[in-house]
C-alpha cells in the first residue's frame, strides 16, 4: 500500500470525523453561549446550570443526528475501506 493512499484515507477519515462531530459540538457551543449569557444577565453562578442543560441538548442532538452519523460511517467504510481491501 502506497504512502499516498494511507494519507488519503487518514485525511478522508478525519473529514468524516469532523462532519460527524459538528452537530453535537455546534449545539454544545450554542447552548453554552446561551447559558453563559443568561448567567451574566442574572448573576447566577451555579455549576449545574451550565452542565445539565448542555448535556440534555447534546444527548437530544445525538439522538436526532444518529441516522446521519451512522450513514456517514457506513458509506465511508463501504466506499473507501472496503474498496481498498478489495483492490489489494
Amino acid at each position: 500500500m502506497d504512502q499516498e493512499i494511507i494519507f488519503d484515507v487518514v485525511r478522508e477519515s478525519l473529514w468524516v470525523a469532523v462532519a460527524i462531530s459538528t452537530p453535537i459540538l455546534g449545539v454544545a457551543l450554542l447552548t453554552g453561549i446561551a447559558i453563559g449569557l443568561f448567567q451574566a444577565l442574572t448573576s447566577i453562578q451555579e455549576m449545574t446550570l451550565t452542565f445539565v442543560p448542555k448535556m440534555i441538548a447534546m444527548l437530544l442532538t445525538f439522538w436526532v443526528s444518529m441516522t446521519f452519523m451512522t450513514n456517514s460511517l457506513v458509506s465511508f467504510f463501504r466506499d473507501t475501506i472496503l474498496r481498498l481491501i478489495a483492490e489489494n
